[in-house]
């Protein structure tokens, strides 16, 4: 089964990643902060602003989803719905390259989708220069999103590490 951990940026949906990953899971990376490092690594002081950012997010998304284990459980922290998301807050039209992803992934993930709730912070890094304001609107854009596109969302409130990642578990 392939499970989706959504949320705000800054939430924590990588910590729990990380934990359930030590739980024995397999776990997929997000696509869009790795994007992001690679281009600010290459000189691109704000890659987001590039209009081939979506697409980049989107090919490493697709190229990590295929390669990703087709037996057991697996965690995906984002998806391209996410990147739908993203798209929406942008204030982006879908590319060609992101409706193609969203059609062919249609019923590849669970119905049931991880979303962690905001920890009432966000925490700057080179990646996320995103204001708690502004990732309050993304949290509320994202969440439409996945309702729209017929996922049930299981909250992940708030809390210790271990008290959202039993939630988790107990939700699989």
């Amino acid at each position: 089964m392939r499970y989706i951990l959504t949320g705000t940026p800054g939430s924590g949906k990588t910590c729990l990643l990380r934990h359930l990953e030590l739980c024995g899971h397999a776990v997929v990376e997000e696509a869009a902060t790795d994007v992001i490092a690679l281009h600010q690594a290459l000189g691109v002081a704000e890659p987001w602003r590039s209009p081939d950012f979506i697409d980049h997010i989107v090919t490493l998304q697709r190229r990590r989803q295929l390669a990703s284990p087709t037996d057991g459980i697996t965690f995906f922290d984002r998806s391209p719905i996410c990147t739908l998301a993203l798209s929406r807050y942008a204030g982006l039209a879908p590319s060609p390259s992101l409706l193609a992803e969203l059609k062919r992934i249609e019923h590849l993930y669970s119905p049931t989708v991880f979303f962690v709730r905001n920890q009432g912070y966000v925490q700057p890094t080179a990646a996320r220069r995103i204001s708690f304001e502004d990732a309050l609107t993304f949290e509320r854009i994202h969440e439409d999103t996945y309702r729209e596109a017929g996922f049930t969302l299981v909250e992940i409130p708030a809390a210790p590490l271990e008290t959202r990642a039993a939630a988790i578990r107990s939700s699989i």
